[in-house]
């Protein structure tokens, strides 16, 4: 029988070289573990850069896992084991059309948006739901991504809105083109009337009702004529047709000028206060002094028509930044949340018949859109309504680019 390597080397050789195996077995596993740790750090990496909210939901609607996103969004500070609609829409049960549910039922991805209404914040969320799969193919859990896409929802109504405005624009241009002919023939035959009126009055006398009533008619018909054109040159402003002259103006002498044309228009309600809050220093801007005077008076009128017969106007002009702002405040009776993406469509009114024809928001924004400013609005029902208009503050080639 030929020896062994212990009858060989003898007992404690064969130990140490078990040993030494043993050891090298323990450097790879301490590579292996620490190979995976590094993984471990670099998957987590990964997952704490995405900027939409992950979370691992189980199939009992749990939540097993959340990324550090979710805490800018939610204020739960321990979402882990809590059912995933009581953490993100704070209801007792399941939500309707739930993209977990789906997933979880088909085993495949789901997609979904949503409007997230808390307190005073508003987020647009779209939710993408994907299985995550065990060794067998089957669903054990679902990767479920809320992305906040409410800058991208108000980029696309924006789009829409000017989309809407071109294109009524190039309907309001031919509509004016086809009334001002009508509207010059009946303008220029009342003011024929006007210079045959000498003549009635010899043969009739001055104390003729039928004389008084001509006098009376035509001075109606030049009346409305003349308002039917600011009407016109309003639709024109709408559709872009005009040339905007740019000036340097001081939007803070602008507010001035304007509120006292209107001074006879709020003296005869006299139950409401108009409050006026203008930079003690200049405010320079460009644009079309008429164009912006236009815009002022439109908000200002609105805003007496919402607190009639009495309340609060309140007009604020001031510079923040590298921007002027062009405020009016009202306490009259809000606007109802259902016509807030209306307001600056062409012909829309919450007016009654006979007071308005629903185009003087639409030429403001229209106005505001090309002196390359922006003007929003917020109101409460009950709460009045505030809008406002922002500007660039005039600088060397500001007035050039409009």
């Amino acid at each position: 029988m030929p020896p062994s390597l212990m009858d060989i080397v003898g007992p404690e050789y064969t130990k140490l070289g078990f040993f030494r195996d043993v050891q090298d077995k323990m450097a790879q596993l301490r590579a292996y573990t620490e190979e995976l740790e590094r993984k471990k750090q670099e998957i987590q990496s990964i997952l704490d850069g995405i900027v939409d909210v992950l979370a691992v939901i189980t199939p009992d609607l749990s939540i097993q896992y959340v990324n550090p996103v979710f805490f800018r969004y939610f204020d739960d500070p321990n979402p882990g084991g809590k059912r995933c609609h009581e953490v993100f829409r704070g209801s007792a049960e399941p939500c309707v059309g739930c993209p977990v549910q789906t997933t979880l039922a088909t085993g495949r991805p789901d997609r979904l948006t949503y409007l997230d209404r808390r307190g005073d914040r508003t987020v647009h969320f779209e939710l993408v739901s994907a299985p995550i799969r065990d060794e067998h193919g089957d669903t054990r859990a679902v990767l479920l991504t809320k992305r906040d896409i409410t800058l991208e929802k108000e980029y696309q109504a924006k789009y829409y809105q000017a989309e809407k405005m071109a294109t009524i624009g190039m309907l309001a241009a031919g509509v004016v083109h086809e009334i001002n002919n009508p509207l010059a023939s009946i303008s220029g035959f009342a003011e024929a009337l006007r210079r045959r009126l000498p003549q009635l009055r010899q043969r009739l006398g001055e104390t003729d009702p039928l004389v008084q009533d001509f006098n009376e008619y035509i001075g109606i018909i030049s009346e409305e004529c003349a308002r039917c054109r600011d009407i016109v040159l309003g639709l024109l402003s709408f559709s872009r047709q005009r040339a905007y002259a740019g000036q340097r103006l001081d939007l803070v002498q602008l507010v001035r000028d304007t509120l006292k044309i209107l001074s006879h228009k709020i003296k005869e309600a006299p139950a409401v206060q108009l409050v006026q809050d203008l930079s003690p220093t200049a405010v320079p801007i460009c644009g079309d002094p008429s164009e912006l005077k236009q815009v002022l008076v439109n908000l200002v009128l609105n805003a007496m028509d919402a607190v009639l017969p009495q309340g609060t106007i309140t007009v604020r002009a001031h510079a923040q930044g590298e921007h002027a702002f062009l405020i009016v405040e009202d306490t009259g009776h809000g606007i109802a949340p259902e016509h807030m993406d209306k307001l600056f469509l062409p012909f829309f009114s919450t007016k009654t018949q006979g007071h308005s024809i629903g185009i003087g928001l639409s030429i403001c924004y229209g106005i505001i859109q090309q002196h390359g400013g922006e003007i929003t609005v917020c109101s409460e029902p009950g709460r009045g309504a505030t809008f406002r208009v922002r500007l660039p503050l005039e600088h060397p080639t500001s007035c050039e680019n409009l």
